[in-house]
């Protein structure tokens, strides 16, 4: 029994670091370009947000490192357009944004052009911890959402994972 609780424990330590961000100057590397919202969860439930689709997030490498990031979603029937700064942070794969209200990592995933990006801080009034699954093709990944699964059960995270619908464009329901 004790080497079962220690086998455990370990492997459940393995995929923790396994998400840590390597520690290098260059991370994260290539991330600029098109990426696909393929999973994401939350704390807590959000029920002011209907997500029903969303377009492939922009991501764009700006001077000093910093990341813009742009996309569209269709929540509650209507195309909202967000864009944010990530602004880079000393520690690698650290970024913050909105007055520094939230922070969001952007951890490495063990499946090929896919990265986890973990979220806290205040939404609406509320903190939340929230972690959503990108990558480089909107084909879903198994390898990379079984990762995702792993990583939101050992953050504690709601294990009800939305899929939305991908979308080349948004279109609202009075268009």
């Amino acid at each position: 029994m004790a080497n079962l609780l220690l086998t455990v424990g370990l492997s459940l330590i393995a995929v923790l670091r396994a998400q840590d961000p390597p520690a290098s100057e260059e991370y994260p590397v290539d991330l600029s370009g098109k990426w696909y919202l393929k999973a994401m969860t939350a704390d807590q439930d959000l029920p002011e947000i209907t997500l029903e689709s969303v377009t492939p997030m922009i991501l764009t490498v700006l001077d000093g490192g910093d990341l813009e990031a742009k996309i569209t979603l269709l929540i509650n029937g209507q195309c909202q357009d967000m864009e944010v700064v990530l602004q880079k942070t000393s520690e690698p794969g650290r970024y913050t944004t909105y007055n520094s209200k939230r922070v969001v990592y952007i951890l490495p995933s063990l499946a090929k052009d896919h990265y986890i990006l973990y979220c806290s801080g205040d939404f609406n009034g509320k903190q939340v911890q929230m972690a959503k699954l990108v990558g480089r093709d909107p084909e879903t990944n198994q390898e990379a959402l079984e990762n995702f699964q792993k990583f939101v059960k050992a953050e504690g995270l709601n294990q009800d994972i939305l899929e939305p619908t991908q979308s080349e464009i948004c279109s609202s329901r009075g268009d």
